[in-house]
């Protein structure tokens, strides 16, 4: 199967190409490569690769960049996946499209379904939840948006990498207690996308998280704990839970954004995994080298 990634320097893309089957022919592009919010490169590109998959883990990911940036952050969140379907849908390909929890608005206390609907409080999510449109505008049944959520891995830009150097410089740690969600491992994700890849039959909007809830003040607080078992911590570090108040930010964030990955976990019958087991197979990784 030939498949051309995008975003292939970010974590998703990074653990989809990790994780590839002997099965798939990968193009990986990089944002150097491939500028998806420019849709006549994208369209030459796609034509001139004419996959039959194209898994699309590119974004504009600053959060409360995005509030002083919408232009970026729609021209990558919104316009590239419209290219990227379109495209797609001229070569006949099939396009799995990496969304965010950051579509809700966080005002319920019960996990949020792919059905529920949407409202997102941020430019970021706003320019995710357009994207996310865009690709259901596409006739047929061959693209399918995977939402997920709160997202780490060894590499790049992530609450873990950023905890562990912060509790290496300073021993402690303020962190926000009131917003829950669940820690995702980009592994995790690239996963599913794999499984999903075997499945054209599944379409429309699904979800993918590990398994249970955390505020990010639990997340800390685990991080702090499995670093310390695997030695890339050399001393406890105290961790502070405050209120989002006390954390101000230029982006609003859900209070609550868990997902429920229900019903995909029983299509794809894959066994569910306990967010904290993911990220001490993640940090035994890190400290191994």
């Amino acid at each position: 199967m030939r498949v051309l990634v995008t975003g292939a320097g970010g974590q998703v893309g990074r653990a989809v190409i990790a994780s590839a089957p002997p099965s798939a022919t990968i193009t990986a592009l990089t944002h150097r490569d491939l500028d998806i919010g420019d849709e006549a490169a994208v369209s030459e590109r796609v034509a001139r690769e004419h996959p039959e998959l194209i898994i699309n883990a590119a974004g504009y990911t600053a959060v409360d960049r995005a509030e002083s940036e919408p232009q970026l952050a729609r021209r990558a969140n919104a316009d590239g996946p419209r290219h990227l379907a379109q495209a797609g849908h001229a070569v006949g390909a099939r396009l799995l499209h990496v969304s965010t929890d950051y579509v809700f608005d966080g005002r319920t206390s019960m996990p949020y379904t792919p059905t529920a609907t949407t409202h997102p409080l941020n430019v970021y999510g706003s320019s995710k939840r357009a994207g996310e449109l865009a690709v259901l505008e596409q006739p047929g049944a061959a693209t399918l948006i995977l939402r997920t959520a709160w997202l780490y891995s060894p590499g790049g830009a992530n609450f873990v990498l950023t905890m562990l150097r912060l509790m290496r410089s300073h021993g402690r740690v303020r962190v926000v207690a009131d917003q829950i969600g669940t820690p995702t491992s980009a592994d995790s994700v690239a996963s599913a996308l794999w499984a999903l890849a075997a499945r054209p039959d599944l379409h429309g909007i699904q979800h993918w998280t590990d398994a249970g809830t955390a505020s990010w003040y639990d997340f800390a607080c685990a991080i702090a704990e499995e670093a310390l078992g695997v030695g890339l911590l050399s001393a406890a570090v105290t961790v502070e839970p405050i209120t989002t108040p006390e954390y101000p930010t230029a982006a609003p964030r859900p209070t609550y954004s868990v997902l429920d990955s229900t019903a995909l976990r029983t299509a794809l019958a894959l066994p569910a995994v306990y967010w904290r087991t993911r990220l001490r197979t993640m940090l035994e990784a890190l400290a191994r080298g």
